[in-house]
């Protein structure tokens, strides 16, 4: 029913993440960094090895152009790529006005068109370093750009689109970020303890330990998310699961039902079958994943 788990690992990196090179063309990054100098090593070598993986790379961020173009020289691949257009930046402040709430679907649709671009200029796809910080300041904003993250993270699973998505400890705090980190299949920080990511195709990722911790995250980041069943079924490849507790059930019951659907739970994890039965979940079938 699901997709072959191993052609999911194949192609994208889960879970933690501590280092932005040796990332496939597929592989979506929640970076949470401290200073700007850390950014800037990290937005390096994350687009340095997208170069020589044949993708064009932008840096987008606040700040003049010429100062982020400044940020990316010094690395030789990055150089040539600035001069031949192989690497681009991008400014926040001319691309977005203070405040602006992104919309989700219309940011999905303009990654896609540049991919496109990229691939019809003979370059294997696309990779993107953001500082996003900026624009997830206020609730509205960051409520908007969590949804958007989940919508061009499933365009990534199947697309040659790749992103290292950066916001600032000063600027967004534990639960902001949870929020964020939760939409990607990789960060460099636990904080969420779990992941809502696309698998290709129609199926849906879910990875980490859901507990009491996490309980209302988790039902948030569902109702972002706004999965859509198939045929009447709800598919989670949930073969990076670790945990789950009957309030996670619970809600993805819930969850299901509002959407007249069956959840189809692909896990290895034994205990979830169990907890199905003992709560008589109906419209939760788990699916054994060897």
């Amino acid at each position: 029913m699901l997709r072959d788990p191993d052609v999911l690992v194949r192609v994208r990196r889960s879970g933690l993440v501590d280092r932005t090179s040796g990332l496939g063309p597929h592989d979506h990054v929640c970076w949470r960094y401290t200073a700007p100098d850390e950014l800037r090593e990290r937005a390096r070598d994350f687009l340095a090895d997208g170069l020589a993986r044949g993708l064009q790379v932008w840096y987008v961020a606040p700040g003049a152009a010429a100062d982020l173009a400044r940020d990316l020289r010094g690395v030789d691949a990055l150089d040539t790529g600035l001069r031949t257009g192989a690497a681009r930046v991008v400014s926040l402040d001319a691309t977005y006005p203070m405040g602006a709430v992104v919309e989700p679907d219309a940011q999905v649709r303009a990654y896609a068109e540049a991919t496109e671009a990229a691939i019809a200029a003979g370059f294997a796809g696309l990779r993107v370093a953001a500082d996003c910080t900026p624009l997830v300041g206020t609730p509205r904003q960051l409520a908007a750009f969590a949804r958007y993250e989940h919508r061009i993270d499933r365009y990534m699973a199947d697309q040659p689109f790749s992103a290292l998505c950066a916001y600032s400890t000063a600027e967004v705090d534990d639960a902001a970020f949870a929020q964020l980190a939760c939409m990607h299949p990789g960060a460099n920080s636990d904080l969420p303890g779990f992941r809502l990511h696309g698998a290709g195709g129609r199926s849906t990722a879910l990875g980490g330990e859901l507990d009491l911790g996490n309980e209302e995250l988790f039902a948030l980041a569902l109702e972002r998310a706004q999965l859509r069943p198939h045929d009447g079924l709800l598919e989670l490849d949930a073969t990076g699961l670790v945990f789950l507790d009957h309030r996670a059930l619970t809600r993805l019951s819930e969850h299901a039902a509002a959407l007249g659907a069956t959840a189809v739970l692909r896990t290895s994890w034994p205990g979830a079958a169990k907890l199905v039965d003992l709560l008589d979940l109906t419209n939760i079938y788990v699916e054994c994943a060897p």
